[in-house]
């Protein structure tokens, strides 16, 4: 059960959906919208669709310029999370942000040429600079939880080294050493003494 769980939370689909959710909430939340001056003649059920999703990707200096890589942080934590690997991770979060970057781009090209034109170089350089951002929060924070997880596992086996240790014992007749504390010795079947003084320890 536990394992299908995992599964399913791992599901490059499931985190994609979680993802956009996470960011349509910050939109709504926030009332984030991207101006776009789109050519005329387009209809308007094509300009609700490409202002839509640029929403999510697009930001200039005046506008979105801290909400949008704010929202994309956030987003891009939930695959770090889930993945312990730095490279799904990055590789996740960067598919995601591709999907509403790729689609606006061909519905702009293709329904407002002359804005795309005329913007293209403006957007498509923010547009990298957001893509180098997501990777290295994605890289960054996924190799600060690696050490902090290695840090806690070695904490774990040291503590599970001293445990054995008080564990540990050693005949004083006949020098057998026992990963536990028995009343006799199982070589010289003498009774070990020095038993109750390591359980008063």
């Amino acid at each position: 059960m536990k394992k299908k769980i995992s599964k399913f939370f791992e599901s490059k689909i499931v985190i994609f959906l979680f993802q956009i959710i996470l960011l349509s909430l910050l939109i709504h939340i926030f009332t984030y919208n991207f101006n776009i001056d789109f050519d005329k003649n387009i209809l308007k059920e094509r300009k609700n669709i490409i202002q839509f999703i640029a929403n999510y990707v697009i930001f200039t200096e005046q506008n979105g310029a801290s909400f949008i890589p704010i929202s994309w942080f956030f987003a891009s934590l939930i695959p770090i999370f889930i993945f312990s690997n730095y490279k799904r991770a990055c590789s996740m979060n960067l598919t995601t942000f591709f999907f509403p970057n790729f689609f606006f781009y061909l519905f702009l090209y293709r329904y407002s040429p002359i804005y795309f034109n005329s913007y293209f170089l403006t957007i498509f350089s923010r547009t990298i600079i957001l893509s180098v951002f997501i990777a290295i929060v994605s890289i960054g924070i996924s190799f600060i939880l690696m050490k902090i997880r290695k840090s806690k596992s070695k904490t774990n086996e040291k503590d599970l080294k001293l445990i054995a240790s008080k564990n540990r014992i050693t005949c004083p007749y006949c020098k057998m050493e026992f990963e536990s504390i028995p009343k006799y010795c199982f070589n010289c079947l003498k009774e070990i003494i020095i038993i109750e003084d390591i359980k008063n320890e």
